[in-house]
């Protein structure tokens, strides 16, 4: 009798388990039992009981079966924590479809640091010796109403015919910052500060300082052949700068910036970049002007290491008597991104 007792007990609490257990049928009439997790990027992360982890595409399911908790934050960028569901490869909230028009993401990724750090250097011996290195380095980070990035490198390059007489021929340094405030989902203001010195140039120094106003059409946003992101920026800034042999001199200016960003869907961990700024002296439009502008490209071959290829155009109208106005650097290197 006593035996009879607990096995309907087991049974009972079996039961009770299998019965409280998510469940996920697909569209192709199959179905995995276990524990719903997390809904990021439109794919549902479910714990199998017969296969393990895996991800599931949320067009591909037909019924969700659970009451776990998942965040929804909105496009004004508050959040609320309800049991979304999945009906028909469609989000489901209470019984009814879930209007996405107005849902920025699902269980949105957790915010953190990002970050890279890049080394590029060559050597040669014999007619000519010559040593080069390029060090760049970049963190982010995206909270719900503001982001900051900075970044500094530095780029070094010497040759000869020996090496008693070896002559530099890169000595440059430069780091920058910007902090943004988003006010709207897709409106935010910037304040930015830039800083770098050139002794190839003669640059002693350059600082500047600015603030405005941007607009991120795009943020991550999965377009078919990836996610793109692109803001456009402007706003009014103020530089500083002294050349050797001169005096210093300091100018107001207006500023227009854009930022693209783009994983391609093709190649698994290839992105491209590219970064426009230009600014104009606000007495002089013409006459006085920067434009600083990249593109390159950055290849993820393991983990968290990376591959980087890129091109930096800076162009001055107004510098030294003994200064060119055009600089072009490239860098190809390893790097590792976290």
């Amino acid at each position: 009798m006593k035996a009879k007792l607990l096995a309907t007990a087991f049974a009972a609490a079996f039961a009770a388990g299998f019965a409280f257990a998510d469940k996920v049928t697909l569209k192709s009439g199959s179905f995995l039992t276990g524990e719903a997790g997390d809904i990021q990027g439109d794919k549902l992360k479910f714990k199998s009981e017969d296969i393990g982890d895996v991800e599931i595409a949320v067009s591909a399911i037909e019924k969700l079966e659970s009451s776990r908790g998942h965040v929804i934050q909105y496009k004004d960028l508050s959040r609320e924590t309800k049991p979304v569901t999945v009906v028909g490869g469609a989000y489901s909230l209470d019984g009814k479809p879930l209007d996405m028009s107005n849902v920025k993401a699902i269980d949105p990724e957790e915010e953190k640091w990002h970050g890279s750090v890049n080394l590029s250097a060559a050597a040669a011996r014999g007619n000519t010796v010559a040593e080069s290195a390029t060090l760049v380095g970049d963190v982010s980070r995206r909270w719900e109403h503001d982001r900051l990035t900075a970044g500094a490198g530095y780029f070094f390059a010497q040759s000869g015919d020996s090496k008693d007489d070896k002559q530099k021929t890169v000595s440059r340094f430069e780091a920058f910052a910007q902090e943004d405030h988003f006010w709207q989902p897709k409106l935010y203001s910037y304040v930015n500060g830039k800083y770098e010195f050139d002794r190839i140039m003669d640059l002693d120094y350059r600082w500047r300082v600015g603030v405005g106003a941007g607009y991120q059409w795009l943020e991550n946003r999965d377009l078919g052949m990836g996610k793109l992101s692109f803001n456009q920026e402007v706003g009014l800034a103020y530089v500083g700068e002294k050349y050797e042999h001169e005096s210093k001199d300091g100018f107001g200016a207006f500023r227009y910036a854009h930022h693209l960003a783009w994983t391609v869907a093709a190649v698994d961990g290839l992105d491209f970049v590219h970064n426009f700024e230009y600014l104009p002296a606000i007495d002089e439009w013409f006459d006085n002007y920067m434009i600083d502008t990249d593109a390159g490209i950055t290849y993820a071959f393991r983990a968290n290491w990376q591959l980087i290829a890129k091109v930096e155009w800076d162009y001055k109208s107004k510098v030294g008597d003994r200064t060119k106005h055009s600089d072009i650097r490239y860098i190809l290197g390893l790097g590792y991104k976290w």
